[in-house]
C-alpha cells in the first residue's frame, strides 16, 4: 500500500489585491504531519501552484495509484464561485479553488476536480482537506491561541478576478461560495466551514495560519483521535468560536467517516 499526499498553499494572488498570510504555513504544517505518518508528500506553494500544475499533480497521483493506496489532498487558499453552465448546481454556481494564476487562467472548478477524482482505480482511498471558503451558527469555542486583531476571510469575490463581461448579470448580495466541494468526489471531504460562512486566515502565537488548519492539527496531536469522525468531533470543540464564526464540516459515508485517520 502506497501513501501519498499533495499539500497546496497559496498566499499570493497576483492581479487581485486579495493576498493571504497563512496558507503556505498551512501546507507546510500538513506536509510535516503527513510525513511523520508515512506519506510521501509533494507540495505546491504560491507561484508553483498554477492551475495547470494543480491539475497535473492531482491527476498524476490518482493515475499512478492502485487498489489499497491512500491519497490525501490538502488545499489552503481562497475559494470562489463561477456561474454554473451545465445545470448541475441547485444554486446556479460552480464552486472552485483559486490557483496562483487565477486572474489569468481561471479557477479550478468542482466539476474539474470531480473529473480528476473519477479517474481513480477501484480501492483507492481519497481524502480532501480544504481550508478555504465553502462556507452556521456561532457557539463559543476556545480562543486562547488566537492572536489579537481581525482575521481575514478566505473567499475571493468573482469581481476581484473575473473579467467584467463574464460576471453574471445579477448577483444575490455578497454571499459566500455555497456548497463547497461536496460534488468533487473522493471518500471524504473535511472543510473549514458551512456554506453560509467564511473560513478565516488569521494568526496564532504570532504565526499566520488558517483557523481550521491550526485547530485540526491541534486536535489531531493533542486529542489523539483514531477515526475521522472522532477527529472531527474534537475539531468542533474549538470551532466555531466568538471571533471565528466558522463551523467545520465533514462529508462522506458512514463507513468513510469511520476510516482510521491517514491509513
Amino acid at each position: 500500500m502506497n501513501k501519498k499526499a499533495l499539500c497546496i498553499g497559496i498566499n499570493d494572488y497576483p492581479g487581485t489585491q486579495n493576498d493571504l498570510s497563512g496558507c503556505v504555513n498551512d501546507a507546510t504544517d500538513w506536509a510535516a504531519e503527513l510525513t511523520t505518518r508515512g506519506f510521501t508528500v509533494q507540495t505546491l506553494l504560491n507561484s508553483a501552484a498554477t492551475k495547470a500544475a494543480m491539475i497535473a499533480a492531482i491527476g498524476g497521483m490518482i493515475d499512478a495509484a492502485a487498489k489499497g493506496d491512500s491519497l490525501i489532498f490538502t488545499y489552503s487558499g481562497h475559494g470562489t464561485w463561477v456561474p454554473d453552465k451545465d445545470g448541475d448546481e441547485p444554486d446556479g454556481r460552480d464552486e472552485a479553488l483559486c490557483p496562483y494564476d487565477l486572474a489569468a487562467k481561471g479557477a479550478l472548478l468542482d466539476d474539474e476536480i470531480h473529473g480528476l477524482f473519477a479517474r481513480r482505480a477501484a480501492g483507492v482511498r481519497i481524502v480532501l482537506i480544504s481550508d478555504s471558503c465553502h462556507s452556521g451558527s456561532v457557539t463559543r469555542g476556545s480562543e486562547e491561541d488566537l492572536d489579537p486583531g481581525v482575521p481575514r476571510i478566505r473567499f475571493m469575490p468573482p469581481e476581484a478576478w473575473m473579467p467584467k463581461d463574464q460576471l453574471p448579470a445579477a448577483r444575490v448580495g455578497a454571499t459566500p461560495v455555497r456548497g463547497g466541494l461536496t460534488r468533487a468526489g473522493g471518500d471524504l471531504l473535511l472543510a473549514g466551514c458551512q456554506d453560509t460562512e467564511y473560513s478565516y486566515d488569521t494568526s496564532f502565537n504570532s504565526r499566520p495560519n488558517g483557523a481550521f488548519t491550526f485547530y485540526a492539527l491541534k486536535a489531531l496531536r493533542e486529542g489523539k483521535p483514531t477515526t475521522y469522525e472522532n477527529w472531527f468531533a474534537k475539531i468542533r470543540a474549538y470551532l466555531p468560536s466568538t471571533r471565528l464564526p466558522q463551523s467545520p464540516q465533514i462529508f462522506g459515508s458512514k463507513t468513510a467517516r469511520r476510516f482510521k485517520i491517514f491509513q
